[in-house]
């Protein structure tokens, strides 16, 4: 790592994080850049509509209310750059809102904007290119709720070149946030792959906040004292893109190989071919070395030319649906709420077929307390517990069929199950079902605009074209033989560390071998097939495992497992944030001696 350092602060995963770690990271972390990740593709849409009810809304507001309004004098003072992709689809409201604070706490801060990425105005010259889905190969949907190009790094860099302190985005790879600054600091080039890979895992790793802090950690009994204040990550960033992870000295949390590698690993697929707009990343070889208490050095990311293309995430509507629950408490709990929620859905079938207005499009009845995440793995005792939440879930091509589902759930306290209570007030709302598509448009088609103080800036690197090819997958689908002799089985989580995220309709486990030693075992037993078949009660799809050695880690990569995702899913964890807890109580064959020599 080179003697010089740019210290930057993750301050926040997503719109509704805890307010605490801007707070933390200003007063006590010492960074030179803050950054603030708050857009998802659901969340475009809802920034969409809020616009279209309001012309001065459709941005991140807790940006204005909760950050910059207290923090923006601090700020100033100790001279501390913010990017924020807060602007969502109104860039301008968002830098007026943030004008008028700068204003009355009677500090100068210059403020610059990167748009381009809302392709939403140009929706009828985007149907004229035949757009097809990335996955399916769909034709792009009659109503369109936000289309958003993912845009990269160099326009945020060029706005800090032209002396921004503040820089507003719309839609950005996440990542490009924490590699602008760097672009900016050391002259980064487009060509400058290996670094521009870097400063991706960088921003991979400070992106979400705590999670990369002990947040959500596999060994949450470690972290669990100081959870009110777990640090939020420092990344202090060399020249070459080697970077230490830490925090703010005196709060809660843990930096370790471990809780830097769940988070390397969070909502990736391939490793070895993780595209971004300006590069494409290799993470297999990465290491990460305890350099000292909470300070983990990271380093051995590599890059590839970036495709030519941007990934371009649109969204649509699709019908409407209803979630209902219910406690139901009493011997043969589960079999008492399963009967009511079949019930509940046999009764309003019919009246919806009176009405004619057809049946449910999908429905999900799920006993939460029985081990329903888990499926076929399910513990028998678990399905005799005393009290279980009935979860009912209905989608519906329209609002009256929604409203039906939703008066007749609550409409069945008094005449069906007894010992039956709320858990929540009131009924169930019908909620609008929003859609995720997702495809490729080329770069030359999305002209970036860059200004400051409301002045164009020149952008000399604004997109970064490559061959288009993304480099071969490194899916190890081969097993390492198996363990000869006698063997006993050793839960996965005393052997390795592990976290799972969401990719659309894709979750991917990540899973981290505690020693060296552990790694051939668990390779032997965690084949594609093993995993497939532990999650046959959620997966369509086919299962892939890919190697990273400098970790001595695994991802897995399980196709269609998440009932299509997001707001579109009735899965009880429709972003695949369980997973990862369940594969953990796994059975790992290992010959029977090596519990003992190993000490577990």
């Amino acid at each position: 790592m080179s003697e010089r350092a740019i210290r930057i602060g993750g301050a926040s995963g997503y719109w509704g994080d805890t307010a605490i770690g801007p707070f933390q990271l200003v007063e006590a972390g010492d960074v030179d850049y803050l950054i603030f990740d708050y857009l998802a593709e659901i969340t475009m849409s809802i920034l969409a509509k809020a616009r279209e009810k309001d012309p001065q809304g459709g941005y991140a507001t807790d940006f204005i209310s909760r950050v910059m309004k207290p923090l923006i004098t601090q700020i100033a003072e100790k001279r501390i750059k913010v990017l924020a992709n807060a602007g969502g689809v109104n860039l301008q409201a968002c830098r007026e809102a943030l004008e008028q604070v700068a204003k009355d706490a009677g500090v100068d801060l210059k403020i610059g904007t990167v748009e381009g990425d809302n392709l939403l105005p140009r929706l009828e010259e985007l149907r004229g290119m035949d757009i097809r889905e990335m996955g399916t190969g769909e034709p792009l949907p009659d109503q369109v709720m936000s289309v958003n190009a993912y845009l990269g790094a160099f326009p945020i860099a060029a706005a800090l070149d032209a002396g921004a302190d503040i820089v507003v985005t719309g839609r950005c790879v996440d990542s490009a946030l924490a590699v602008a600054p760097l672009i900016h600091e050391f002259g980064w080039r487009p060509d400058d792959y290996d670094r521009l890979a870097a400063g991706g895992l960088v921003g991979h790793v400070i992106e979400c906040g705590a999670q990369a802090t002990g947040g959500n950690f596999t060994d949450w009994d470690e972290t669990w004292e100081d959870w009110e204040n777990t640090g939020f990550p420092i990344a202090e960033v060399g020249a070459d893109g080697s970077f230490v992870l830490t925090k703010p000295p005196g709060t809660g949390g843990a930096v370790t190989p471990f809780t830097a590698g769940e988070q390397m690993l969070y909502e990736i697929g391939d490793p070895g071919a993780y595209a971004l707009p300006d590069v494409i990343c290799d993470f297999t070889g990465v290491t990460m070395e305890q350099a000292a208490e909470d300070r983990v050095l990271i380093q051995g990311a590599r890059g590839y030319e970036p495709t030519a293309t941007y990934k371009v995430s649109a969204t649509y509507p699709d019908g409407f649906g209803c979630v209902g629950v219910f406690t139901i408490a009493g011997r043969r709990a589960a079999e008492k709420a399963r009967r009511q929620g079949q019930a509940v859905l046999n009764k309003t079938r019919d009246m919806l077929q009176r009405a004619g207005l057809g049946d449910y499009t999908k429905t999900a009845l799920q006993l939460v307390g029985t081990e329903h995440l888990y499926g076929d793995q399910a513990r028998p005792e678990a399905r005799e517990n005393r009290e279980v939440v009935l979860r009912l879930g209905i989608h519906h091509p329209r609002r009256e069929g929604a409203d039906i589902f939703s008066k007749e759930f609550v409409g069945a306290g008094l005449s069906m199950a007894p010992g039956l209570t709320g858990l929540s007030p009131g009924r169930p709302r019908p909620t609008p079902i929003v859609r995720l598509f997702s495809f490729l448009l080329d770069k030359d088609a999305v002209p970036v605009d860059v200004r400051v103080g409301g002045e164009p800036v020149s952008v000399p690197h604004t997109v970064a074209r490559g061959n288009g090819v993304i480099p071969a997958g490194s899916a190890t689908p081969g097993p390492t033989p198996e363990a000869e002799g006698e063997t006993v089985e050793v839960p996965l989580y005393r052997l390795a560390v592990a976290r799972s995220g969401d990719k659309g309709d894709k979750a991917n486990i990540g899973v981290i071998a505690r020693k060296p030693e552990y790694l051939p075992y668990l390779r032997a037993a965690l084949t594609p097939a093993f995993v497939g078949r532990y999650f046959s009660h959620v997966t369509r799809g086919e299962v892939e495992r890919f190697d990273l050695p400098g970790t001595q880690a695994m991802n897995f990569l399980l196709h269609e497992s998440l009932d299509g995702g997001g707001v579109a899913s009735l899965h009880l964890d429709p972003q695949a944030k369980t997973y990862a807890q369940v594969l953990l109580d796994a059975p790992i064959p290992v010959p029977r001696e090596k519990p003992a020599e190993w000490g577990i």
